[in-house]
């Protein structure tokens, strides 16, 4: 079934119930043709760790909010909770709403992963706007996905804000970006869902040779080849780093 504003694919969003970066970010990645429904993930735990495990488990009844419309994807944009959980319990959980829903079910750490893969990177460097305990569980993550975690730098987070990361500047995450050091990582990512990035990747699309990602940068363009059936390969991907296609739309959200 073809719908109107999507003919090329329609997703099915899934986003964290503070999250202020996941819809905005996705408006201006989206390509002529692909359009999102959004809905939220919503945990009443008072701490981060037990929203976001809740976040992940509760995965199938978040994406039965899609009812019956003719979703070609769920996107998961949400990486802590993979962090936390773990690569085994993701993938199963993953496979399982898979093979029950017919349809590619893309988590953020996933589709970063699938970015790394598709240009032959082992050697990856980290942004993360994350406190400490959670960029060591992220960083655990990423090696226990097999990579060689090289680098790591720290984003300034928000403190007293609403939510530390969400509140995040662009500003701030290109400021952790650039201290990178290159030479050292074949690929970088900048974690979390949260964080604005968009704005730090079209301005620095490479450190030294290794192309950025961002998680919401990866999971945009990996739901874009599965529905559109095309290889996730290195060419769409660094046409997607450099902003062939969203970086028009992201200069004119943004006057830039």
């Amino acid at each position: 079934m073809t719908v109107e504003y999507a003919p090329r694919g329609l997703v099915g969003v899934l986003t964290p119930q503070a999250n202020t970066t996941v819809e905005p970010e996705f408006a201006m990645l989206w390509p002529a043709g692909i359009a999102m429904l959004n809905a939220r993930l919503t945990s009443p735990k008072d701490t981060i760790i037990a929203r976001l495990l809740d976040y992940l488990r509760d995965l199938p009844g978040a994406a039965a909010q899609f009812a019956n419309a003719p979703i070609d994807a769920i996107a998961f944009a949400c990486t802590g909770a993979s962090y936390y959980a773990g690569v085994e319990e993701e993938d199963a959980l993953v496979a399982r709403m898979e093979d029950r829903l017919g349809i590619p079910v893309i988590t953020a750490a996933t589709a970063v992963r699938d970015a790394f893969h598709a240009i032959g990177a082992e050697r990856i460097g980290l942004v993360s706007p994350y406190p400490d305990d959670l960029t060591d569980a992220a960083t655990g993550y990423w090696r226990a996905r097999g990579f060689d975690v090289v680098d790591v730098s720290r984003g300034a987070m928000e403190d007293g804000a609403f939510h530390p990361i969400y509140a995040m500047n662009a500003a701030g995450a290109a400021a952790a970006l650039a201290a990178l050091p290159a030479g050292r990582a074949q690929a970088v990512a900048m974690l979390g869902t949260g964080m604005p990035t968009l704005g730090a990747i079209l301005g620095k699309p490479f450190v030294g040779d290794a192309p950025v990602t961002s998680c919401m940068h990866a999971l945009a363009w990996r739901c874009v080849r599965a529905m559109t059936k095309q290889p996730a390969d290195a060419a769409s991907l660094l046409d997607w780093v450099r902003g062939e296609d969203w970086g028009k739309r992201y200069r004119e959200r943004m006057g830039a």
